[in-house]
């Protein structure tokens, strides 16, 4: 199958969108990539160097593995080769996961219009859509073109919780301000906002250890149909594996 992985141009999450790439690969997908301007997309240097994060920065980074493999996908011809939102055609994809990221560079890739377009158009084609931490905030934004609503309303959703987004924000803000708080209004609150019920909203476990290929529990993804959604970098491998599943 042929799967569209959309990101911004800017400070994508290294993680989010290195290890589902892997996995898709893994088992034998093809992997395309768009971006809001058609260029490559580059990783957000914080989230590779972990700069001014202080203690926590080994807790806050993309782990070692997940490094590695971001520098494997940086030599992969689809992803050096993007196409621009403009031209996403539904027909030619089986599925589109939309991964996350924090820094203020992915705004253009939560508010472009284009990109809801698409993702609403994955919906209506009853396609499967992943999307992982602010990539959640992506599809709250796709209006479904029958209800005017966003495509997420009567589904139940995961995304990247008001606590993590606040404390992140809180033990960094000193010497990197708002660098982890995108907008003033948390990710949870925004998508919750866009629910049929606040209920429609589940937190899942606490988001402590990350996972990985050996400890998937650690994880935590939600399905709801063809739509499938997941918190933070921690939740990557089982939200990968989940998505091979829908696929």
């Amino acid at each position: 199958m042929t799967i569209l992985i959309a990101t911004g141009t800017l400070d994508v999450d290294p993680t989010e969108v290195a290890v589902p790439w892997q996995v898709l690969r893994e088992h034998g997908h093809e992997v395309c990539f768009a971006t809001d301007t058609g260029q490559t997309a580059s990783a957000d240097p914080i989230m590779l160097s972990g700069a001014g994060l202080g203690l926590l920065k080994s807790f806050l980074i993309a782990q070692k593995p997940a490094q590695a493999t971001y520098q494997n996908l940086l030599q992969d011809e689809a992803f050096q080769n993007p196409i621009h939102y403009d031209d996403i055609r539904v027909d030619n994809y089986d599925g589109i996961l939309l991964p996350g990221g924090h820094a203020k560079g992915i705004i253009p890739y939560l508010e472009s219009s284009v990109l809801q377009n698409a993702i609403a158009g994955f919906f209506t084609a009853n396609k499967p859509v992943a999307a992982i931490c602010h990539g959640v905030v992506a599809v709250c934004r796709a209006i479904d073109p029958d209800t005017g609503k966003s495509v997420l309303w009567g589904r139940k959703t995961t995304a990247l919780l008001h606590r993590q987004e606040r404390l992140a924000y809180h033990i960094t803000k000193r010497k990197k301000g708002d660098y982890y708080l995108t907008y003033p209004t948390t990710v949870q609150d925004e998508v919750t906002a866009t629910l049929r019920s606040p209920n429609d909203f589940i937190e899942g476990p606490p988001p402590i250890l990350r996972d990985n290929m050996k400890h998937l529990s650690r994880g935590f993804t939600l399905r709801d149909g063809n739509y499938l959604s997941a918190r933070w970098p921690g939740d990557v491998h089982s939200f990968a594996l989940e998505f091979i599943k829908m696929l």
